[in-house]
This record gives structure tokens, sequence and C-alpha cells, in this order.
């Protein structure tokens, strides 16, 4: 009787030679992003950073952030670079939030799938690696998980980890932030990574190579890159605009975000009629049948970030970001206000 052929972990659906050769995939772009402080980074067990040049008043600040369901289309697509760009982006808005001049310092990457796709992987952490060398970030370090019977076939997850540098005496939001400021909008590429399970149930019957009217080919319009709003907010620096807050507008849209930013006791006066929502926002409503209240709980509708300025900035701003607009003002109270 002959014994049966010993069990392998490639059997189990887990390559060990893929995950090498993703490795090697990515190494060089990884690198890339290394400066002095990288003392140790990909292939160690745990990634160094020195932290020998901090300021006076010294905070890190840490974010983990996904990118969602919209991973689903990216793979329909074959979108895995932009998907990359989109995970860091997201994350380096939300730590801006915490206070100014923050620097991003390094970045930690999840990759989980059911079956490993080395080129698919490399793709994503290329696009990982070019978003943080924009904004002088260290891509750290990562992981990749690969799980058969988690995931189903050519399903992934992408996370990740930020973590940046800000002075804590200069935290958000300032004390100085009163009734009167006024609310600076930034415009965003899109839906950037929230609301999609819900824009791939709405398009579900249509084509994403269907050019819609005023839109754009659908497939490329909600897949653009969530848009990262370091260099303006450095802009705003240049022009002596002092910001009091900033609110990111992510999931909960700008009824659930824009609170986040402004002290107990005072709201904000939103006008409606200051911007007019992109043409992506007004085909989804019309193909969901979907309420205006509900549009913006769960979408940006075309405003991406909130910079809490005094009303004296208001030219200068203007100015230093031509693509911006005044969408409201800082009231007294604890209700956003619609007009």
């Amino acid at each position: 009787m002959s014994n049966p052929k010993p069990s392998r972990y490639e059997d189990a659906g887990v390559s060990i030679d893929a995950g090498q050769q993703t490795v090697d995939l990515i190494k060089k772009a990884v690198q890339r992003t290394h400066g002095p402080n990288v003392l140790a980074g990909v292939g160690a067990f745990g990634g160094l950073f020195a932290l020998d040049d901090l300021g006076p008043h010294p905070a890190l600040v840490a974010s983990t952030d996904g990118v969602g369901t919209k991973v689903a289309l990216a793979a329909q697509r074959g979108r895995y670079r932009s998907i990359g760009h989109d995970l860091v982006n997201h994350c380096v808005n939300d730590i801006l939030c915490a206070g100014a001049d923050v620097k991003p310092l390094f970045f930690l990457d999840y990759v989980a799938s059911g079956r490993l796709e080395p080129a698919h992987v490399a793709a994503t952490v290329t696009g990982l690696a070019e978003a943080c060398e924009a904004v002088g970030c260290a891509l750290l370090g990562g992981e990749t998980a690969e799980m058969p019977g988690v995931y189903q076939p050519g399903a992934f997850d992408l996370v990740g980890t930020i973590v940046g540098l800000v002075d804590h005496t200069r935290r958000y939001p300032f004390t100085s932030l009163s009734a009167g400021d006024v609310l600076l909008a930034l415009p965003s590429s899109g839906p950037h990574t929230n609301g999609y399970s819900l824009i791939r149930k709405l398009v579900e019957n249509v084509s994403l190579d269907e050019e819609i009217e005023g839109v754009g080919k659908l497939g490329e319009v909600v897949l653009e890159p969530h848009r990262c709003y370091l260099a303006d907010l450095r802009k705003l620096a240049t022009a002596d605009v002092l910001v009091h807050s900033l609110a990111h507008i992510t999931g909960g849209g700008l009824v659930d975000n824009l609170p986040r930013a402004l002290p107990d006791g005072l709201s904000a006066r939103i006008d409606t009629s200051s911007w007019t929502v992109p043409p992506l926002f007004r085909f989804l409503q019309q193909q969901g049948d979907i309420d205006t209240e509900e549009m913006f709980r769960v979408f940006n509708m075309g405003v991406g970030m909130i910079a809490v300025i005094p009303a004296d900035a208001c030219d200068a701003a203007l100015v230093a970001l031509s693509d911006s607009w005044l969408i409201g003002e800082v009231v007294e109270g604890d209700t956003l206000q619609w007009t």
C-alpha cells in the first residue's frame, strides 16, 4: 500500500513562492520612499524610524483606514495602482486635521486576498509608494496576506496606517476659532473612498465603459483617486492664512464630519447654493431615487476638505487656492444650519 502524497501549503491555496515574488517586485518602489530616518524597512520584522530631529513640542498623530469596497471596482477595471494612491491620500488628509504643520512620517500597508497575484499586489504597492513619495512619507513596511476561503477569487482588501508629527501646542481646533470665522471649501475629485457599497449597487446594471452625458466614462469617474490636500494647505501657509481647524469630508459627509472640527457650543451655517454639485452625484441620486439629505450623509457632494479660517483671511485664501470657495460660516449653537 503506497503512502499518500505529502500535503503542502500550496495545496491549501497559499503560495510561499508568490509571496517572495511579490516582495521582490515591490522592493525598489518602497525603498525610493526611504530617507535617512528609516533604519529598517522592507524585509525586517518591524520598521524602524529615527526621531532625532523632532521639534520643541512633538506629538505623534496616527490614523488607520481602508479603501473599502472601491477595491471591487478597481479590481474589475484593473486599476490596482490608483487604489494605492486612494489609501495614502485618504490617510494623509485624516492626520492633517490634527493640527498645523503636520508632517507625514511613515506608512504601513496591509493587502489581503484569497489568492496572491504578485503583479496585482506589486501594482498596488507601487501606487502606495508613489503617493508616499509625493508627500515625503516613508513606506516603511506592510503585510501581504493570502487567505483562501476567506476572500472570494479576485477579491482583495487594502488598509493602511499612517504616522505623522505635529506640534501639540498647535492642535486643531485652535482656541481662537470663534463665531464669524468662515468655511473655505476645497473640491473633491469624486466620491473619494466613501459610499462605494451604494455606488456599486446603483451601477450594477450600467456598463463602466458607458459614456454618461455630463459625467464622462463611468468607470474612469468613479475610480478617480482620492485627492490629497497637503499641497493646498502649504499654499495657505505660504499666503499667511491662519487655519483654525480642518474637516476631512469622508464617511458621513458634511453632516457628520464638519461638527468634528468645531468645539462645543459652535456649529456652522452652510450655503448650499455656493457650489454646483458635480454631475456624478446627480447621476447617482437619479439612479437610486435617493433623498438629498441621504446624499449629503453618504457622499462628499463635491467638497473634500473644509478649512475654518478668520473672515479677514478670505481674499488671501481664495487667491492662494483659486479652485476653492466660501461655503458658509461658524455660528453659535450645536446644530448645522442649511440655507
